[in-house]
């Protein structure tokens, strides 16, 4: 027999592939625990746990199981939590500003609750009217003209912030996407002696397809005639890059101290430039349909489950993520 055949080669690639130990120590980017955020959904009752039909492992729960999940993250080392209520429909108003501001409202009490039971986590709370309206729009609509009016929307998430933080909670997170929000929201802020309430803005949140079962959640728009409600006119055009960063411009220039993007693993590109061009840290949110889409392919047996779920977070850090918003955040720190 010859001699077996073998390439004359100085530089093999493989050899640092060849065992578990040597390619974790190479490994560049990691999912670690301490950087993810979990979203919770939140119910204004005592007890309560209603599943998300379109989120499998995903409930809303009452106070004393919101409790009880904020205690068990924390010991899981998930250091952030952030909030997002369902509202009675009886409490909705076309303005949302009753329910928002609201002192005693579901956000507030659950804050002060948190802060008293002395739990470890950090309480971020979104700022936006869409749980809060009738209509299901971020602000206050126009019914004139059915436009989301601006001013008078900023207006009530500046008070809606303070009501916040007065409460306990460590961000204010403003996902609503209208013109100079950051900046009045910093100044109410600063006005009221909360100078430390960080403010994580949704700076480039694109009108995106994948958001469905949030809504569903949170029950801020049915579905009408097949098509979830349109608000393309405050978020941004999946087409348009340049806009995104203008608005992280603006919201750098107004006060943030955390710029997102959403969603995050369609906007990979747009993670990665804000990155290169923001000194700020970098937020992204991995969202509803993206948890559910992952969820579906696996029970349809068509991709592996965690292995999907691990490598599109790793993706979404490895693009330029430093902070990940994920409804994963529990099952990796259980890993």
């Amino acid at each position: 027999m010859g001699q077996p055949f073998s390439l004359s080669l100085q530089r093999r690639p493989r050899r640092l592939r060849q065992n578990e130990i040597l390619r974790d120590m190479i490994r560049e980017f990691r999912v670690l625990p301490e950087k993810l955020i979990q979203p919770v959904f939140v119910l204004d009752q005592e007890s309560a746990r209603e599943p998300v039909g379109s989120m499998p492992g995903i409930e809303r729960l009452g106070r004393k199981e919101f409790l009880e999940e904020v205690r068990v993250l924390s010991d899981l080392g998930i250091r952030s939590v952030a909030l997002f209520p369902k509202i009675e429909q009886a409490l909705k108003t076309d303005s949302g500003r009753a329910a928002a501001v609201d002192p005693n409202g579901i956000v507030p009490r659950l804050a002060r609750l948190v802060k008293d039971a002395g739990i470890p986590v950090n309480l971020i709370a979104d700022i936006a009217l869409d749980p809060y309206t009738t209509h299901g729009h971020d602000g206050v609509v126009d019914f004139s003209t059915g436009e989301v009016i601006n001013d008078p929307t900023v207006e009530i998430l500046s008070e809606m912030a303070v009501v916040y933080a007065e409460a306990g909670v460590d961000w204010v997170a403003p996902s609503d996407m209208m013109d100079g929000r950051v900046g009045a929201i910093r100044k109410a802020l600063d006005a009221a002696r909360y100078e430390n309430t960080v403010i994580m803005a949704y700076s480039a949140k694109f009108a995106s397809a994948f958001y469905g079962p949030f809504r569903d959640a949170v029950g801020s728009s049915p579905v009408k005639g097949g098509a979830y409600l349109d608000k393309s006119t405050y978020q941004l055009s999946p087409g348009s890059v340049r806009e995104a960063m203008v608005e992280v411009a603006l919201d750098i220039e107004e006060g943030a101290d955390i710029i997102m993007v959403k969603p995050a693993g369609a906007y990979l590109d747009v993670i990665q430039r804000v990155k290169d061009q923001c000194d700020l840290p970098v937020a992204a949110y991995q969202v509803s349909g993206e948890y559910a889409m992952i969820h579906a392919a696996a029970q349809n047996g068509w991709i592996d489950y965690a292995a999907a779920r691990d490598e599109s977070l790793l993706a979404i850090v490895r693009s330029g993520a430093d902070i990940v918003l994920t409804y994963f955040a529990k099952e990796i720190a259980q890993q």
